[in-house]
């Protein structure tokens, strides 16, 4: 048996998590955000960040540069940084997301179609008028303020018995979210 192998079977009865992507860029007092096209289930129709899967072959940067690249047109933004790394536990079983949040500043307002859903610049002062993933309303003014030296912020994410999203920030009280379930 190889060292691969005996890797792998450390993780078997274990909580896993699958690793994923999330990038807002900023544009003067604007985040780009996603409307979730009909097919993305429960959060079809709502904003959210853009990004995705890191794949097998990728390091979580590169990830973010790729989603970033393939769902907004975007090459050319400045600052990409990671802003924050979130263990959202979400489900019954034993895996979840380990998302790796990112933070960029763009030159430009100028976006591609995706088929993941329609990017819009939302202006931050407004986002309580729009239908944002409800974890953004807690996430956002602490990555989109951070200091640009600040390290990465720490999060876990869990839904309690009753259903409501339980936001865990480092250093601070839990926050509880509806979660939606459709």
């Amino acid at each position: 048996m190889g060292s691969a192998t005996q890797i792998s079977q450390t993780t078997s009865g274990r909580y896993t998590a699958t690793p994923r992507t999330l990038i807002f860029v900023t544009h003067e007092d604007a985040v780009l955000l996603l409307r979730g096209a009909p097919h993305k289930g429960w959060w079809a129709g709502r904003l959210n960040g853009v990004g995705g899967h890191i794949e097998r072959e990728e390091d979580v940067w590169s990830s973010a540069q790729r989603e970033l690249r393939e769902e907004t047109g975007l090459d050319a933004v400045a600052d990409l940084r990671l802003a924050a790394i979130i263990n959202a536990a979400l489900g019954a079983a034993d895996n979840g997301i380990m998302l790796f949040v990112f933070t960029a500043r763009s030159l430009t307002r100028e976006v591609i179609e995706s088929p993941e859903g329609t990017l819009e610049w939302v202006p931050q002062a407004d986002l309580e008028n729009y239908p944002v993933i409800n974890d953004l309303r807690v996430l956002l003014p602490r990555i989109l303020n951070r200091p640009s030296a600040a390290p990465p912020l720490f999060a876990h994410y869990r839904v309690d018995e009753h259903g409501e999203l339980v936001a865990q920030f480092q250093g601070e009280p839990a926050v509880r979210l509806p979660f939606p379930t459709t």
